[in-house]
């Protein structure tokens, strides 16, 4: 995973040593002809979410066989043949990953007439899940300154993210999904309270493990969650700050295997189900440990892997892909890892903060000729947060990636024309400035949120921001006093003047529509000094400063 790894060799050959102190198991990949006995698509609740039905619904697309789980019947079948533990399904690609102690008993599966394939992608030589009784899988259910930012202002300012924010738009309503090798400290951390007690943290699952078990080990995933959900203000506030987020292992830390691609696959695809929005992976591969083949340029053509096959079905069911780059630029490999070659995916590279790469950031193009990465953000270093209130930095494409999904899900709040992540990714595309003359390091380069605001047809109508939703005028004041609100949403609004020692002088609540209001206060006479005007709204609350001559 973008070069993690390789200072847990060492620890794969010591695991390798102890395999017979353990029993080891074996993944296959089971291709499967048909969809027999699944669920009907006459009953979608009985697989998708009602969210997940809703964003198909918006964007006009059909439910289809894709989404039907795998066929009970067949792995039923499988397990009176031999024992295996299920791993994971692809409902999209219609097969199984299935552990085995014993692989001997494997040419029993292939010869089944449902069995269209299957593939070796994975050795555990300790074990990754045990077996239980006789396998089987269970069905589907499925603002704008630095002293508001703090840390992460650098990285926003260079993409121009607190246009939107200074607009209300934090992700309020999307869902991101977050593909990663954990999440430890996300449960505690205080960048992360805000999105954990709201409940905005909807769903989590360890595709590794088969477990729900997500924040124990490891953080990575942590540093690049904080860089969208991260929210102290003042300290380090992210680029979705808003937004509802779904958490998925899908990295084995100790080796490259290709099974990992299968979990890429498993995750997607729950994500869908679940009614993502967008999916932040920074994850990605292309070499294997021995005995497994490793990929080739060839096979980054940006759709021959199962994990890139899975990148461009998201799209194809409404959900932006946004997957990293990989960090083998200045590795004898160089080029951009899997699945971020897949032609659909809003692929992400690294830069500084003038826009110049960071020497490890992947190249493209992928092999069909795709320009890849399609744009850069700040990870050369980014501003990141683990389990404590302390921002670190971290560097790599893993970092700059995420930034980008949070991004693009503040763009989807923005519109109200449920635009198609073709749309979203094309404008986020086109905004960037290298646009009209690509590199195969950069890409499109760097991308400005206000222009794609434009290119989306986003009015910059009136809404609250963090610095200037109230305004006092004249001040000092008149015979009246004259208040400015803007509202992002129809609200009551309640306004409070106070004198110096904190006794209300006037107090009133409106109700008012959204957009710029205009409103005079009719207040009693009052004695020279100066008062305090505090406007509150919902979460929102602003105190000014009122004149009196």
């Amino acid at each position: 995973m973008c070069g993690l790894k390789s200072v847990w060799c060492s620890l794969f050959v010591l695991c390798c040593l102890f395999a017979d102190a353990q029993t080891p198991q074996f993944a296959f990949r089971i291709r499967l002809k048909d969809k027999q006995g699944s669920l009907p698509l006459s009953n979608p609740s009985a697989f998708l979410s009602q969210r997940a039905q809703d964003r198909r619904t918006k964007l006009g697309i059909g439910i289809d066989s894709t989404d039907q789980p795998v066929s009970a019947v067949y792995l039923n079948d499988i397990a009176a043949t031999i024992s295996y533990k299920p791993h994971l399904t692809s409902k999209w690609q219609n097969y199984a990953v299935i552990l085995v102690t014993d692989s001997s008993n494997m040419p029993a599966v292939r010869s089944k007439p449902y069995v269209t394939g299957v593939d070796y992608v994975g050795y555990f030589p300790t074990g990754l899940h045990k077996t239980t009784g006789s396998g089987g899988f269970a069905e589907e259910k499925a603002t704008g300154s630095e002293s508001y930012y703090g840390s992460a202002y650098e990285q926003t300012r260079l993409v121009n993210g607190d246009h939107l924010h200074d607009r209300g738009y934090k992700g309020k309503g999307k869902l991101i999904a977050v593909f990663d090798e954990g999440f430890a400290g996300v449960d505690t951390g205080p960048a992360f309270d805000s999105m954990m007690q709201s409940g905005r943290m909807v769903d989590k699952y360890n595709f590794v493990y088969a477990n729900t078990d997500v924040y124990s080990n490891f953080n990575h995933g942590t540093g690049c969650l904080s860089t969208m959900a991260g929210n102290i203000p003042g300290t380090y506030v992210g680029s979705a700050p808003e937004a509802s987020y779904a958490l998925y292992v899908t990295e084995y830390r100790f080796a490259e295997l290709p099974i990992e691609l299968d979990q890429i696959v498993a995750a997607t695809e729950r994500a869908d189900s679940v009614g993502a929005d967008v999916i932040s992976a920074s994850v990605g591969y292309n070499g294997f440990s021995p005995p497994f083949t490793s990929l080739v340029y060839a096979d980054v053509n940006g759709k021959t892997t199962v994990a890139s096959i899975g990148a461009n079905m998201a799209t194809a069911k409404g959900i932006l892909f946004v997957v990293t780059a990989g960090n083998d630029g200045a590795s004898s490999w160089k080029y951009i890892l899997a699945p971020g070659d897949a032609d659909s995916a809003l692929t992400v590279g690294c830069v500084n903060n003038g826009k110049v790469p960071w020497s490890q950031s992947g190249y493209g193009p992928n092999s069909s000729g795709r320009v890849k990465p399609d744009v850069c953000a700040q990870g050369s270093p980014s501003a990141i947060m683990f389990s404590s209130a302390t921002p670190t930095l971290g560097t790599g494409t893993s970092y700059s990636t995420p930034q980008i999904a949070g991004w693009a899900a503040c763009l989807l709040q923005a519109t109200n024309n449920n635009p198609s992540p073709y749309r979203i990714r094309n404008a986020i595309v086109q905004s960037a400035h290298a646009y009209s003359n690509p590199g195969t390091q950069v890409g499109y380069g760097v991308p400005d949120f206000a222009t794609a605001s434009a290119l989306l047809n986003i009015k910059d109508s009136p809404t609250a921001t963090d610095k200037n939703w109230v305004q006092v005028y004249p001040n000092p004041i008149d015979k009246q006093l004259q208040v400015t609100v803007i509202l992002p949403q129809n609200a009551a609004v309640q306004f409070i003047l106070t004198d110096v020692t904190g006794k209300q002088v006037f107090v009133t609540e409106k109700k008012l529509p959204n957009g710029k209001q205009n409103i005079s206060l009719q207040v009693p006479q009052l004695a020279k000094g100066i008062y305090n005007l505090t406007v509150t709204t919902g979460d929102n609350k602003m105190t000014s400063r009122v004149v009196v001559p």
